[in-house]
């Protein structure tokens, strides 16, 4: 990682699209399960940060590809971090909903 990558926003409209690409991939939402049922991106999975141990509900094995976001980035970016101590070798934060330009469900 180069110094200042960490400073470069996750673009969540990019991220979906890969995610579509991606075959098996989990696309995760960190956030509350109130937040998740106020809107969520479509074939979105809820794993709050605060129940990220309940991840192998979603993501049976460490190798399945993940596409973590939340309400602004902060959180996932927080998650994929946790996520890759716990083992998970394909994790990727796209960052905050609030950016998302596609449809939601609620």
């Amino acid at each position: 990682m180069r110094f200042f990558d960490f400073l470069k926003q996750a673009n969540i409209n990019q991220g979906i699209e890969e995610y579509k690409r991606t075959a098996g991939a989990v696309l995760m939402d960190v956030r509350t399960p109130q937040e998740y049922q106020e809107g969520n991106i479509p074939e979105s999975k809820n794993v709050p940060l605060q129940q990220l141990n309940n991840v192998v509900s979603v993501a049976k094995n460490t190798e399945i590809p993940l596409f973590v976001y939340c309400y602004s980035g902060a959180r996932s970016r927080q998650a994929t971090g946790l996520l890759q101590r716990m083992g998970y070798s394909k994790v990727n934060n796209i960052g905050g909903i609030v950016a998302y330009s596609g449809k939601v469900e609620k």
